[in-house]
């Protein structure tokens, strides 16, 4: 599922392209112009996410392993997690940039403290966590397609657009599968505005989700 792209017109900050659904604000420039200077490092925090990102689907899986529906998409969704990864680790050797951890933003800290513990709010907030992340990979990851300088990389970051639209819109999809649509929608907003207000000062290390 893509979900549609819709414009916002009253952001205050520089607009790099439409705001991709869910997301309430876009990303700045000042974040652009950020990562393209620093290429190798934002390949390394790529590579990280992607390997973060099968390792959160797995463990839905195993959180949740009676919802049919999600294990099936959940499998799906961290077999390609793990495809991207090992891709992004294949541009790492071509560039002769080792292979190596770096400090996280504090981008996925400030979502996780929206997940409420109790169950069922605490899967329906894992699943819109999820759905946002992948929103906002699939924004990010199409501005570096857009303006990375090296021709073959941009190309590799655009092919990997399609993958993270589906990946936000499956889980999406989850969330409304098993709750009802109306709370869906109220607590997405919520969620989804605390995630503009973790990205609205940048960080000053270079990161996907700086």
């Amino acid at each position: 599922m893509v979900a549609a792209i819709s414009v916002d017109a009253t952001a205050a900050r520089p607009m790099v392209k439409p705001i991709i659904k869910f997301l309430k604000e876009p990303t700045s420039q000042a974040w652009v112009e950020q990562a393209i200077a620093n290429m190798n490092t934002i390949l390394l925090d790529h590579a990280q996410c992607e390997r973060k990102a099968a390792g959160t689907a797995i463990q839905m899986m195993s959180r949740y392993p009676s919802s049919d529906r999600l294990v099936r998409e959940l499998t799906e969704i961290a077999q390609e997690e793990l495809s991207h990864y090992e891709q992004v680790n294949q541009w790492l050797d071509r560039r002769g940039v080792p292979l190596q951890p770096v400090t996280p933003p504090p981008y996925g800290a400030g979502l996780k403290k929206c997940v409420r513990k109790n169950e069922p709010d605490r899967m329906l907030d894992l699943l819109l966590v999820s759905a946002l992340i992948e929103a906002r990979s699939h924004e990010r990851l199409g501005l570096l397609g857009q303006h990375c300088p090296d021709p073959q990389l941009a190309k590799f970051y655009r092919s990997l657009m399609a993958s993270e639209a589906r990946h936000y819109g499956s889980y999406w999809v989850l969330a409304t599968t098993y709750f009802d649509l109306d709370l869906v929608n109220e607590r997405l907003v919520e969620i989804a505005e605390r995630e503009s207000e973790i990205l609205r000062v940048l960080h000053p290390e270079p990161r996907v989700h700086s």
